[in-house]
């Protein structure tokens, strides 16, 4: 498996550029005066220079310090978000396709139902009546709308897999339901649910994003997307300040093509067909 790994080179390519973004993240404090990323701590609407290498925002924060300090905030978000929405609806995908009955009726219903509901509406429906946007409710809210697809595909998968020769042998051997699920299911998905984990990561960080664009994100803690909003309400566009606003799309741009490495190498790596050949 692990020689299977390291020929994948664009998995790898995936997993590196991720590391680097998320390693910027956590060394800020090594890299930069963080403390420069606070309101009024330097001089606004500065282009960049050799005091602030990526100018300062017009509430006198300097953007690379603020951009160092988003990253690892936005990562959190995506990654926590889609690990809980991708958990959630393997869980449920598994119940509904193994009991079937009544139980994959009404989890059926319910992802139905819930798909069709717009989720920017329910995520600005949030938003606004929340006291204060964090950064922990802004994943969990993310979370909630993201087990739907999980759960439709696990429980395709595990209809299929439920009927297979070794699953009835393990049933006629006295093996229970949570043990069937356990030892002979859940292995089966393990390379269907890595690969759909960096989907669905990413799937959580562009709704996260979307939100915050909108102003609905935390308003007191820094993230790419509230970066990204803060650059439209001060007018960066139309004051010229390309430097507030291109280096919050870039870093995201980045992200986003890591996890799409990232689900393409371990789609190579689970299915059989597209495998790079040794």
């Amino acid at each position: 498996m692990m020689r299977a790994i390291l020929r994948e080179r664009l998995l790898l390519a995936g997993l590196l550029l991720l590391a680097l973004l998320a390693l910027a993240g956590v060394l800020a404090p090594w890299l930069v005066d963080t403390s420069l990323a606070e309101i009024g701590s330097a001089r606004p609407r500065r282009p960049p220079g050799g005091a602030h290498l990526l100018g300062t925002d017009t509430q006198g924060r300097d953007v690379l310090a603020a951009l160092l300090l988003a990253l690892p905030q936005t990562l959190w978000i995506g990654l926590m978000a889609g690990l809980i929405g991708l958990g959630v609806g393997c869980a449920l995908g598994l119940l509904a396709g193994w009991f079937r009955g009544a139980t994959d009726a009404v989890i059926r219903t319910l992802a139905d139902v819930a798909m069709t509901i717009p989720a920017i509406a329910v995520l600005v429906l949030i938003a606004v009546n929340v006291r204060s946007m964090t950064v922990g409710l802004m994943a969990l809210t993310v979370a909630g709308l993201a087990w739907m697809v999980p759960a439709r595909a696990v429980r395709a998968q595990v209809l299929s897999l439920r009927e297979r020769p070794w699953v009835d042998i393990a049933r006629l051997n006295g093996v229970g339901p949570l043990r069937l699920i356990l030892t002979e299911i859940l292995p089966n998905l393990v390379p269907y649910l890595a690969a759909s984990f960096a989907a669905a990561v990413s799937g959580a960080m562009l709704a996260t994003v979307g939100l915050e664009a909108l102003g609905l994100g935390p308003q007191n803690e820094l993230t790419l997307g509230m970066m990204f909003y803060w650059a439209q309400y001060g007018g960066a566009v139309l004051r010229g300040m390309w430097w507030w606003w291109v280096p919050p799309v870039v870093a995201l741009a980045l992200i986003f093509l890591s996890l799409l490495a990232i689900s393409a190498g371990l789609d190579r790596l689970a299915n059989a067909r597209l495998r790079v050949a040794p």
